[in-house]
């Protein structure tokens, strides 16, 4: 877990907290202090380093695809992550194995529980949203997994200004059918500052969205969790689902609006079946698992 700030160390007197460059400094350290000895070397990290960090459109340094391809030097086969900004960043080591796994099992589980199974995945009951269009990939694999309609959220940025290191976002144009009346699922990768999950939630309530409930794989919450308690006060968003493939402060568990997504079980049935020489293939796609719930709770 390279987003694991919680970890400090102490230096000149002062208490650092550790930065993912830190832990994959020590990523590095582990691998070489194997010495080549290991019959198979393979690298489970959960939020891709600097995944956000993966195309170059001017002068940008490609972080996540240098990382990558030092783990294949170091002699890496096998690298597995959860939910990747973008996948397509896997082309920097073609001749390398690498998986991109997403938890929309566990998530529409972890939703259906929380409701008390009162949700039903039909076209004019629920609605699966993308908070840009940069997440259409994922949101277009629910909409065809449980047969829903889709809408998306377009950010209309000022390219003009750089603030806190980004464009500022203008505006959300949603594109898509009506909402009123209907439950709404938001889907991204990750939660940051949390500015746009709370500008979407409060565009769709202006839509007369019913109940809007968040899937965010990672939950970082950068500019602390206030912001979401205000937000949620309002009647903005219902609920706010986040897994536990990152480290995940006590503040954030104790919330009322959040629900933690448990990945340990999955995680430990694809380090066993990596350790029997097995393929992974059967974990990456859960159609089958989801309908089977669905079915058994008679969630269409």
């Amino acid at each position: 877990d390279v987003c694991n700030y919680s970890l400090t160390y102490k230096l000149y007197g002062y208490t650092n907290h550790m930065s993912p460059d830190d832990h994959f400094q020590d990523l590095k350290r582990i691998i070489g202090a194997i010495g080549g000895k290991a019959r198979r070397i393979t690298v489970i990290m959960t939020m891709l380093y600097e995944g956000r960090q993966h195309k170059r459109s001017m002068r940008e340094s490609l972080d996540c695809a240098i990382a990558l391809q030092e783990l294949e030097r170091l002699g890496v086969e096998n690298i597995i992550t959860f939910d990747a900004h973008d996948p397509r960043v896997a082309n920097a080591i073609p001749l390398s194995g690498f998986e991109n796994v997403q938890p929309t099992y566990q998530m529409i589980k972890a939703l259906a529980k929380s409701v008390d199974n009162d949700i039903k995945f039909l076209p004019e009951k629920t609605m699966m949203i993308s908070p840009d269009e940069g997440g259409m990939g994922r949101c277009v694999y629910y909409s065809q997994v449980l047969g829903i309609e889709l809408g998306m959220f377009y950010k209309r940025r000022d390219y003009s200004k750089i603030v806190n290191g980004r464009n500022p976002i203008l505006a959300h144009e949603f594109l898509g059918d009506n909402v009123e009346g209907k439950d709404v699922i938001v889907v991204d990768d990750m939660i940051s500052s949390g500015d746009s999950i709370i500008d979407v939630c409060r565009q769709l309530k202006g839509l007369k969205a019913k109940r809007i409930f968040v899937f965010a794989t990672f939950g970082l919450f950068t500019s602390g969790l206030e912001r979401f308690d205000e937000a949620y006060k309002e009647g903005l968003f219902n609920k706010i689902f986040t897994t536990n493939l990152i480290y995940t402060p006590e503040a954030l568990l104790e919330r009322e609006w959040h629900g933690n997504v448990d990945m340990s079980k999955y995680c430990a049935f694809i380090i066993d079946t990596l350790n029997h020489d097995e393929s992974v293939s059967t974990f990456l796609d859960p159609v089958q698992k989801i309908n089977d719930y669905m079915e058994k709770y008679d969630l269409k």
